[in-house]
């Protein structure tokens, strides 16, 4: 099992995260954080995760985090920089949805890809220039 956290549950890319993730046979979720909405349950307020999210939302909490493998960032811009040194000296992967490391883009490869740069690691994506 993929231990996941998930910070920024409440929000529409974290209930998106939660929907599809729970549907994953090797998904294990540890940990759903919200600042607002810690100490209520995913089902309480996602009738839709009933039966699939057993959890209860809680304080970002960097313990709670470095235990899991995998911390999907679903924060507005700026926030996931405050955890990304953290969890990754911890070895924990980061993913982050907003656009906090996105911001140095390379020129298209030959095979018609950008990278954008994400901490140590890059991920292709098609180029919105050139059109490869």
């Amino acid at each position: 099992m993929i231990k996941v956290g998930i910070i920024g549950g409440t929000g529409y890319t974290g209930v998106e995260l939660l929907r599809l993730l729970s549907l994953h046979p090797e998904v294990e979720f540890k940990v759903i954080t919200s600042r607002t909405k810690a100490g209520r349950t995913v089902a309480d307020l996602f009738v839709n995760l009933r039966r699939r999210v057993y959890l209860s939302f809680v304080k970002p909490d960097n313990e709670l985090l470095c235990a899991c493998d995998v911390v999907f960032s679903a924060t507005p811009n700026g926030i996931a920089m405050t955890y990304a040194p953290i969890l990754l000296e911890a070895g924990v992967k980061l993913i982050n949805i907003a656009a906090d490391f996105a911001s140095k883009i390379l020129p298209c490869g030959s095979n018609g890809t950008v990278y954008h740069t994400l901490a140590r690691n890059c991920w292709p994506k098609p180029c919105m220039v050139c059109r490869r």
